[in-house]
């Protein structure tokens, strides 16, 4: 562990590889779990400690399903980091979520396979809830960031999680639809699982980028450079919504259990 505690950590996504300008402070971190997808970069924002790591790295050179997702997280942990802010690009399972709108997801729906999701393989069985994966406080302070960024906003959403790297057929895009889901991604799980686990506050903020192949015959299928187009268009939203959350998060873990996540989830 480091000895000076970073409390705020923010992981990047498609087309988000830097946060901060000038040449921020940039951190080695070795984790039992192998390295991170880049090293640490930590920096001053509304004049709090903030570190940063692309998860697919600096080249996008990790795609969804090869992230090292626990080297990630623990990273962040051992910086001392509380409070975890997930933003990422995600397709529209639904007409009224549109291009360029950001969700604060509330659910995830795990459709991934074979990708290391615990710390806690034994010996001693930890099994920690996910019923509410999203901190509530955190949500609601992105939710009001991203209004006083004008961006448009809609505070609640379930993210289904594929495995990638492919796209979604027709035929699967239209069963995520008709099961009400609003999102699509392939990197929220297991990262946001693994962050409960370490007990860190966790919000994701979905950036939407396209509507997946869902909408069938009303809408062209999804290409990753045409997400990437879109998320690029839309960082500096992002980022003025990531200065307005980074402001408002508190000091002391209050308003929400997430510091708690452990002590009823051991035998």
């Amino acid at each position: 562990m480091t000895k000076d505690k970073i409390d705020i950590g923010v992981f990047g996504g498609s087309g988000f590889y830097s946060l901060f300008e000038g040449n921020p402070d940039t951190r080695v971190v070795e984790t039992p779990y192998g390295p991170p997808s880049d090293r640490l970069v930590v920096g001053s924002i509304a004049g709090k400690q903030v570190a940063f790591l692309p998860r697919h790295g600096a080249q996008h050179q990790y795609p969804p399903h090869k992230i090292n997702y626990r080297a990630n997280v623990w990273a962040m942990k051992s910086l001392g980091v509380t409070r975890l802010i997930a933003p990422c690009a995600a397709g529209s399972l639904k007409k009224e979520v549109g291009l360029g709108d950001f969700v604060i997801c509330d659910q995830y729906v795990d459709r991934t396979s074979g990708r290391d999701h615990t710390f806690y393989d034994g010996p001693i069985s930890t099994h920690v809830s996910a019923a509410d994966p999203y901190c509530p406080e955190l949500r609601k302070l992105a939710y009001e960031a991203g209004q006083a960024a004008k961006i448009k906003m809609h505070d609640r959403g379930t993210v289904v999680v594929i495995e990638g790297p492919r796209f979604s057929t027709k035929a699967e895009s239209r069963w995520f639809t008709n099961q009400g889901w609003e999102v699509i991604n392939m990197t929220q799980y297991p990262e946001v699982h693994l962050a409960r686990e370490l007990e860190m506050c966790v919000v994701n903020i979905s950036l939407i980028t396209d509507y997946d192949s869902g909408l069938v015959g009303e809408v062209e299928p999804v290409s990753h450079s045409e997400v990437v187009k879109v998320f690029g268009n839309n960082l500096t939203k992002l980022r003025a919504l990531l200065g307005q959350l980074v402001e408002k998060i508190p000091k002391d873990r209050r308003k929400c259990s997430c510091a708690e996540t452990l002590a009823h989830a051991r035998i």
